[in-house]
């Protein structure tokens, strides 16, 4: 059965992973599909990323815009709730990954792409709030399947519009299997902990992380924006402090490292193919960092609290500055500064636990507990995700969340068990499937969303306009 689930997933990773090539390297197709869109809302928006920046950060701090209308979480709760879907095993292993694949210059990309893909996060946001459907008792329905359906019937094309939001909901089920976040905190557990890695003991693992994660998400989305609030800062607290840690101790070789992931960025050394090799891989770690044109993120802010869609939309901006622009660019400078991407006898994660190792012997014991944090708000958010898409497909009753909540629950295990090839290939396959239809939506609906922004600017952002 494993055998034959693994053929399924890479025949999918081949076909989504189609590649043309480009300056003598070879690029995926998804890649460009998802570098485009960043440069055009980054430009056609106004580089809303940096003039809404400041903006974005008062109003989560809730001195501009006051939470109110319908909705079931803060805007704070619904960026914390973003974020713990978004902060997580792709900002520890993921750079590590990048690393061995691509270089340092991967490192520099994904610090650039993150500057773009703010943008991008808002403008998917933007109309998620616009198009979210509000149910009597003040709570909220919404996503990109819900900006497809009543976006293109507003123009005048239902059919349409219903069949193009089960497409992307059809998708992010499957996405919504956080199966990496399983994976790799096992992987780390087991470092640390010295717990075996045969089947038994991976099964018994996924058992204990789906145990937690049911006290979660059969809370929904009130509870959710709780946990979240409490465990994105104490886990990314945790986390930061240790690449602390190792850029402090490395302090001398932090001058090379950054020359080293700059200068590999443009010369044409790095290990995955030259300078476009180096992108591609950035790019494809920064889009699985930040998740920005997949929408999944959507389905957390459209429960914030408020009347302004573009208010939530510069809320959002923040999330691929923290998860990517900050974290991931220090975690991969940490460890280029530790050297330990060079091993040849480390991979994913081990590359980062070993960093931590050269420090203090306790070192690793920091990171697991960040690890299985992380990835246990992770899988939390996308078990809320997956419920949102599973509702819009069969419906919102409590019989048919129950369902997909006790599926969620029960093939979690399997993260723990198959190999890290098979999962980062089904992961990215499924993440980059939701790109399609959400990317498709954001350009039917570019103008009105310059238009909006435009008239948010006019009554919120001008001088003496603000609430």
């Amino acid at each position: 059965m494993l055998n034959w689930a693994s053929s399924a997933i890479d025949a999918l990773g081949n076909a989504v992973f189609f590649e043309v090539e480009i300056l003598g390297a070879q690029v995926g197709l998804i890649v460009i599909w998802l570098a485009l869109p960043m440069l055009f809302f980054t430009f056609y928006l106004g580089f809303v990323n940096l003039r809404g920046f400041t903006h974005g950060l008062a109003t989560v701090r809730g001195r501009l815009a006051p939470s109110d209308g319908s909705g079931e979480m803060t805007q704070f709760q619904a960026l914390s709730t973003a974020l713990s879907g978004t902060v997580g095993l792709g900002n520890i292993a993921g750079v590590a990954v990048a690393l061995a694949m691509g270089g340092p210059g991967a490192i520099f990309w994904m610090f650039v792409i993150g500057w773009f893909a703010m943008t991008l996060k808002f403008s998917e946001v933007t109309l998620g709030m616009k198009y979210r459907e509000e149910m009597p008792d003040g709570t909220v329905r919404g996503g990109p399947m819900y900006t497809l359906k009543n976006g293109l019937a507003a123009r005048g094309h239902p059919r349409l519009g219903k069949w193009a939001g089960g497409i992307y909901a059809f998708f992010a089920i499957f996405a919504a299997l956080p199966m990496f976040q399983v994976n790799q905190s096992f992987s780390q557990a087991g470092n640390v902990f010295g717990l075996g890695d045969d089947t038994g003991t991976a099964l018994l693992y996924g058992l204990v992380l789906s145990f937690f994660t049911a006290l979660v998400i059969f809370g929904g989305a009130r509870w959710l924006g709780r946990v979240t609030a409490a465990i994105v800062p104490t886990m990314g607290s945790i986390y930061l402090l240790g690449i602390l840690i190792i850029l402090i101790v490395g302090f001398d070789e932090i001058p090379a490292a950054l020359a080293a992931i700059v200068g590999d960025a443009f010369t044409g050394e790095a290990a995955a193919g030259g300078a476009i090799g180096a992108f591609v891989v950035g790019m494809r770690r920064a889009v699985f960092s930040t998740e920005a044109g997949t929408g999944s993120s959507v389905m957390a802010h459209v429960h914030a609290r408020t009347r302004e869609p573009v208010s939530e939309g510069m809320v959002a901006l923040l999330e691929p500055f923290i998860d990517t622009v900050v974290i991931c660019s220090l975690g991969g400078l940490a460890l280029v500064v530790a050297g330990t991407w060079v091993d040849p006898a480390l991979d994913d994660i081990g590359i980062t636990s070993q960093a931590f190792a050269n420090v203090a012997w306790w070192m690793p014991y920091l990171l697991a507990a960040a690890v299985i944090l992380f990835a246990y708000s992770t899988i939390c958010a996308w078990g809320f995700y997956g419920a949102q898409a599973w509702g819009y497909l069969f419906g919102g009753s409590r019989a048919a969340l129950m369902t997909y909540k006790l599926l969620f629950i029960a093939l979690l295990p399997a993260g723990a068990i198959f190999s890290l090839d098979i999962v980062i290939s089904f992961v990215d396959s499924a993440f980059f499937l939701m790109a399609v239809p959400n990317v498709i939506a954001l350009y039917l609906f570019a103008p009105e969303l310059k238009a909006m922004l435009a008239d948010y600017r006019a009554r919120k952002m001008a001088p003496g306009n603000r609430e």
